[in-house]
């Protein structure tokens, strides 16, 4: 089984989780995402534009471009029909299964599933992004408390320990948020759910 094929099944599966899990550990999805992207194999078949500077190693689809001025540091996998950039900044890991605009956007440390999008001046950090969701311009994702101690996470109604000192959300399929929205580390949005331009959301959000 190829690398890809390997990162496709297991986003697969993952989402098979999703459907039937609304709340869960997903930590533990971002630590396993990072360690197959820690031996990924350089590929490019798509488009890498002039001043795109890259520290890592990436992996890029077919029909994808990386547009000029971004920035990667570090193993990032960005599958088919994707933009990222212009002036976008991928650092960490990031996965981009597909059919993804990141621009002038910065995410560290994420997967963003088929279809969603990151397009203008947003904080992805430490987060997994369902299927088809969209950030309204300006939406930042906190990803570490004042305090600096472990993020918690409000699963099945208790209160559990990530024991990560960075974390920030779990988001289902179908998210929209509003303009210059937040999310607080550790916050989980269900399908369809919808952030209000201006707002800040934490917990479990319907």
């Amino acid at each position: 089984m190829t690398q890809k094929n390997e990162i496709m099944k297991f986003l697969d599966e993952l989402h098979q989780k999703m459907q039937k899990e609304k709340e869960f550990a997903f930590w533990e999805y971002l630590k396993k995402a990072k360690g197959m992207l820690e031996v990924i194999c350089e590929e490019n078949k798509g488009k890498i534009e002039k001043n795109v500077i890259i520290e890592g190693k990436v992996s890029l689809g077919k029909n994808s471009v990386i547009k000029s001025g971004t920035r990667i540091e570090g193993n990032v996998f960005i599958g088919e029909n994707c933009v990222v950039g212009p002036n976008a900044f991928l650092r960490g890991f990031a996965v981009l299964e597909g059919n993804n605009t990141v621009a002038n956007s910065e995410l560290k440390n994420v997967i963003l599933m088929e279809g969603s999008n990151a397009p203008h001046y947003s904080y992805v950090g430490d987060s997994l992004i369902g299927k088809n969701c969209n950030l309204g311009a300006g939406t930042k994702i906190a990803n570490l408390r004042f305090d600096n101690k472990n993020v918690k996470v409000l699963i099945n109604g208790k209160e559990v320990d990530s024991r990560e000192r960075k974390l920030g959300c779990l988001m289902h399929d179908e998210v929209k948020t509003g303009v210059n929205s937040g999310i607080n580390g550790g916050a989980i949005l269900y399908p369809n759910a919808n952030v209000q331009p201006n707002s800040f959301v934490k917990g479990t959000v319907k």
